[in-house]
């Protein structure tokens, strides 16, 4: 068992970029400069936190890191993809992003929207050809997965949904199906990948299900908590771009301190889920704790 979350993110972030080096071309490969752009947006340094959350399920039920690792790298290529076309000035519009230039700024819009084209196919491709899982895992997991990033109720509707609501009052419930999507989708999806391939039962499986819907939804509170409260520098990327957009967010919805106190309801949900899993909760239990305490 893992004891040490700061331990375990390390050596996930280690695994994981290990593994990515596997599955991208080198920068020198022809053409140099959709790859130089590709490496650049996915070895930018980001915290691994989705590919960390399919590993920690998947060790909660007994898989073995290689067995889960190949499934982690495809979901972080799917999200890096994510914020490269987030970022575009057609999107979010924003100039930075883990603590550098965003894909755009660096390279031009063409080729950053082919770097993210690229990483997605790269991504589905990496999930056929893991021949440590058998066919039929293979299939629903690439199943599942897609459905998280681009049916309507995966992660590109998200963002749709989210375009559509700058500048207006939306519901609550809007709020949540747009954030459910955009951002609590594909961590939805890491866990579940990684239930399935150790194997978790039908009840396992739904309540990790439960677990991970938390997890996005914690998320995304205290990363809009953070977008108000942080600064560019701790944050890697713009802050207070939400408000200047007017995007829909929690504080924007609730006030930062009902948005504080919504976090902290969550993380405990989160947390009673996590306890009625048939597996030990620990390290899942220390996740939802570090999103609750993040800084950037």
């Amino acid at each position: 068992m893992i004891d040490d979350l700061q331990k375990f993110l390390n050596e996930c972030r280690g695994i994981v970029e290990a593994e990515l080096e596997t599955l991208v071309p080198a920068a020198e490969v022809v053409p140099s400069s959709l790859n130089k752009a590709i490496r650049w947006s996915l070895f930018a340094g980001g915290k691994r936190f989705r590919p960390a959350v399919l590993m920690a399920v998947g060790i909660a039920f007994g898989a073995n890191v290689g067995v889960l690792k190949r499934s982690a790298a495809a979901i972080e290529m799917i999200h890096t993809f994510s914020l490269i076309h987030d970022d575009l000035p057609a999107m979010d519009n924003d100039d930075y992003r883990r603590g550098r230039e965003a894909c755009h700024k660096k390279f031009g819009e063409a080729t950053a929207i082919l770097a993210g084209d690229a990483l997605q196919t790269l991504a589905f491709k990496a999930l056929a050809e893991d021949e440590q899982l058998s066919p039929d895992v293979r299939v629903k997991i690439i199943s599942l997965v897609a459905s998280a990033s681009g049916t309507p109720h995966g992660m590109v509707a998200g963002q749709q949904l989210d375009l559509d609501a700058e500048g207006r009052q939306i519901s609550v419930k809007e709020l949540e199906m747009i954030h459910s999507r955009k951002t609590g989708a594909l961590i939805t999806v890491s866990a579940l990948v990684g239930a399935i391939i150790a194997n978790a039962s039908t009840l396992d499986i739904g309540l990790v299900e439960q677990y991970a819907s938390k997890l996005g939804l914690l998320f995304q509170i205290t990363d809009d908590l953070l977008d108000v409260t942080e600064s560019s520098i701790t944050l890697g990327k713009t802050a207070g771009k939400d408000a200047n957009a007017q995007k829909a967010t929690y504080p924007a919805k609730f006030g930062i301190e009902k948005a504080r106190q919504m976090a902290s309801a969550v993380r405990d949900e989160a947390a009673i889920c996590a306890d009625q899993l048939n597996a030990d909760p620990t390290l899942l239990k220390a996740l939802v704790n570090r999103i609750f305490d993040r800084r950037s």
